[in-house]
């Protein structure tokens, strides 16, 4: 009974020690969760704010002036794209909403590595803002907070371009290193020279790697995904906001704009066409809340009549501009070249070429004539030549190997061949295609001439001096 009652006080005594233990250790801190961060990925996203950037850039007022003032009145859209200045304003606006989608759409893919799920559902919000204009989180923002999150993204795309430039070098320097230790040397002068120089490379190593690690935490490399993403989310909210702001969407301003948006831009033209006022209201007929995007991409799309449609923009692109080489030097013009400009030709103009060829002499001896087809020639290139090089030019822009890289000229589709009507555009290539084909028939019979009598004189000369 007696070690009964003292085998129940030990456990009593073991069970209050255990008690007090428990009761004087520290409590467990909860574990933080260390957003993960971009990584690589940083220049990637670098290359979307750059984009961003340029596209926030282009809607400046002085380039809203130059679209309206400029851009479409430029005397090549005018005769062979369109001379209404609303569907003009329309294929602009279409063009630069469709731009920002694909910055979007990029956006969005790089979001699903959010925690915040708000911003793992970015492109949801995105396309319920631009149907509605509804924005429930508040991320349209005003110009003040806009032009401080520009420079920020601006100074982003800075450093990680830097860092992309360091790690470069960081890479060069760790293949030399490399390189250095591998190789051996029997003569000791030439070995202890080569020691020097990997202690130099090492510690040339060694301050790249600090410099890397130093912008890696300025730059976009160690920011998180919810960072760079609510940034970017933004950005792109208020773009489109001002977008819709400038061109008159939706009549005036969506409900969430803020209205110190600048509406200076606005380029809606007034009734009078031969001004160039600006006036805000709608651009063109609104399009379905539901179908803002696919509204544009339909704009897009190139009516059948037009080279665009056809798939031959980029063709009579090269080919006008070959032209317009060959019209400014016909003299230095071979056969070889005058076939290969042939060979470039489609059907349809081959044929339109022929009929106008029909009847034409072979002589092309009127100076008179020549003259008058040289001016009538550079007034067509005046107006068509504008047009071919902004094709080629819009083009390279967007090729595979140019698409990270940002649009270095403002050209926009509508100033290009690719909504020109084929009919009108054939025409005025025939046309040149005419003139060049006698002022080159004219250079060469004025070089025969010339060598001919040349000849002559020298023959002259010739017989003259044996005659003595």
């Amino acid at each position: 009974m007696a070690l009964e009652t003292w085998l129940i006080k030990v456990k009593k005594s073991i069970a209050h020690s255990l008690d007090s233990v428990r009761a004087s250790a520290p409590r467990a801190k909860p574990a933080v969760i260390k957003k993960s961060s971009v990584g690589v990925l940083a220049f990637e996203i670098s290359g979307l704010m750059s984009k961003l950037l340029h596209l926030w850039q282009f809607l400046s007022d002085k380039n809203m002036i130059r679209i309206r003032n400029e851009s479409i009145c430029l005397e090549g859209v005018r005769k062979i794209v369109s001379n209404d200045d609303a569907f003009l304003l329309g294929l602009a606006c279409a063009e630069i909403v469709e731009n920002l989608r694909l910055l979007a759409k990029s956006l969005s893919r790089i979001s699903k590595r959010c925690e915040d799920s708000h911003l793992r559902n970015f492109d949801r919000y995105f396309s319920e803002f631009a149907n509605t204009g509804r924005d429930p989180y508040n991320w349209v923002l005003s110009l003040k907070d806009m032009d401080s999150k520009i420079k920020k993204m601006d100074q982003y795309v800075t450093t990680t371009a830097l860092l992309h430039r360091q790690m470069d070098e960081l890479s060069v320097l760790e293949n030399s290193l490399k390189k250095a230790s591998n190789s051996h040397f029997k003569d000791s002068d030439i070995s202890s020279i080569k020691e020097q120089k990997i202690i130099e490379l090492r510690q040339k190593f060694l301050w790249q790697k600090q410099e890397v690690k130093y912008l890696k935490e300025r730059s976009l490399w160690c920011r998180s995904f919810d960072t760079v993403t609510s940034l970017l989310a933004r950005s792109i909210f208020t773009t489109l906001a001002k977008i819709k702001l400038v061109f008159g969407i939706n009549h005036g301003y969506p409900n969430s704009l803020p209205r110190s948006l600048s509406a200076s831009a606005t380029v809606y033209p007034s009734e009078n066409h031969n001004t160039c006022n600006f006036v805000s209201g709608p651009l063109v007929k609104p399009p379905v809340f539901n179908e803002f995007f696919e509204s544009n991409t339909k704009m897009l799309n190139p009516p059948s009549s037009t080279l665009g449609a056809a798939a031959l923009a980029l063709h009579y692109a090269n080919l006008i501009i070959v032209m317009e080489k060959m019209i400014r030097s016909p003299q230095l013009v071979g056969v070889d070249a005058r076939d290969d400009l042939y060979s470039m030709l489609p059907n349809s103009i081959r044929s339109s070429l022929r009929s106008r060829l029909k009847g034409v002499g072979f002589s092309a001896s009127d100076p008179v004539l020549a003259g008058e087809w040289k001016d009538a020639l550079q007034k067509i290139l005046g107006w068509l030549s504008p047009l071919a090089h902004n094709m080629i030019k819009w083009q390279s822009e967007r090729s595979f190997e140019q698409q990270n890289i940002i649009p270095k000229t403002n050209v926009l589709l509508l100033q290009t061949l690719y909504f020109a009507n084929q009919d009108k555009t054939e025409a005025a290539i025939t046309e040149l295609l005419v003139g060049l084909n006698y002022i080159w028939r004219f250079e060469r019979e004025m070089n025969a001439k010339a060598l001919f009598e040349c000849t002559n004189f020298t023959n002259f000369l010739t017989l003259k001096r044996s005659s003595n």
